[in-house]
């Protein structure tokens, strides 16, 4: 999918529809005498709704759709009839979507699941007929309420993939050309950095017609949670994933010393990230010889499981992948360092 198409970040303006207002009218019939209040309440103003949706995967085609308004309720009338209520709007989002408040940042919803509904912004309430404020001593009240204003405010929608697992790694570690041997998906690859400028989605067959999703995260550079190279655009995009699995090619100078950089910008960035499961993919084994195989060894980070691969050569990837069930599946427990 062309880079344009992937929007995972907008702001828009939402304003859900105002209650209606309660009607003053009394009951006037043919020889029925001073028949009393009987004016209905309003109806309820729209609400802002968003929706859950698997068959998206970005936010597209809220790009241009920048003010988003719900109708407001209909007055109440006579006869206790209540006006009709706001028609809701809803925002079909992809899965793994946050909306944040523009101005406070708070978290108002997320949103995880398909169809999953929440409230964004809720309609306002329809005001009192006066049949609600008759009494002994008030018979005849000419006065209801009006209806509660709709809200109205700048809402940022953010998405963060939803993914099994999640590749980390520097650019040109060779994470592209894994995920288009292990899936169906196809990346762009290219031998040069930042080459995947968007996130990637693929579906890993594993054995019994098992599966899990595994996304390519563009590279991380040092600095990327201050912002430098592609930054905190995609970082985020790490948080949802239950595994973490770090690329590292086997022609780096320093292995362990990679693998480092790697944890220290994710913990900048969210500390939270180092509670994540982690593997260790050491690519490119093919353009290595034995010797600098066994140094390779001999000088990995300490409490990773590290498994050996050629994405080209298609060597490993059966081990990598009975790595990442084990992963999956076992039960929770503490990562330590």
């Amino acid at each position: 999918m062309a880079s344009s198409n992937f929007i995972d970040y907008v702001k828009i303006n939402c304003r859900s529809g105002a209650g209606g207002a309660g009607s003053v009218h009394f009951r006037r019939e043919k020889f029925v005498d001073k028949g009393g209040p009987d004016g209905g309440d309003g109806g309820r103003g729209g609400h802002i709704i968003l929706r859950g949706n698997a068959q998206l995967w970005t936010l597209l085609h809220l790009k241009y759709q920048k003010h988003i308004k719900a109708d407001p309720g209909k007055a109440g009338e006579g006869g206790r009839r209540t006006g009709a209520q706001g028609k809701d709007v809803i925002i079909e989002v992809p899965l793994g979507t946050i909306a944040r408040h523009a101005e406070s940042n708070e978290q108002l919803a997320e949103i995880t699941e398909d169809k999953q509904e929440l409230i964004l912004l809720p309609g306002g309430r329809g005001g009192l007929g006066n049949d609600h404020f008759k009494s002994s001593t008030k018979q005849t009240p000419q006065y209801a309420q009006p209806g509660e204003a709709g809200q109205e405010a700048w809402i940022i929608l953010e998405l963060k993939l939803l993914a099994d697992v999640g590749l980390v790694g520097f650019p040109n570690a060779g994470k592209s050309t894994l995920l288009s041997v292990m899936s169906a998906a196809k990346p762009e690859i290219a031998d040069y950095p930042f080459t995947t400028l968007v996130p990637n989605l693929g579906v890993v067959a594993y054995r019994d017609y098992k599966s899990f999703v595994m996304a390519d995260i563009p590279g991380i550079i040092e600095g990327a949670a201050q912002g430098k190279g592609l930054g905190l655009r995609f970082l985020r995009h790490i948080e949802r994933n239950a595994i973490l699995l770090f690329v590292v090619p086997a022609t780096s100078e320093d292995v362990a010393a990679e693998y480092q950089t790697l944890l220290n910008e994710l913990e900048q960035f969210n500390l939270e990230l180092l509670d994540k499961r982690r593997l260790l993919a050491i690519s490119k084994i093919d353009l290595i010889g034995e010797e600098e195989m066994a140094q390779v060894r001999k000088n990995l980070p300490p409490a990773i499981q590290a498994v050996f691969i050629s994405a080209i050569r298609q060597e490993g990837l059966q081990e990598l992948k009975d790595a990442i069930w084990h992963q999956l599946t076992k039960p929770e427990e503490a990562i330590t360092d």
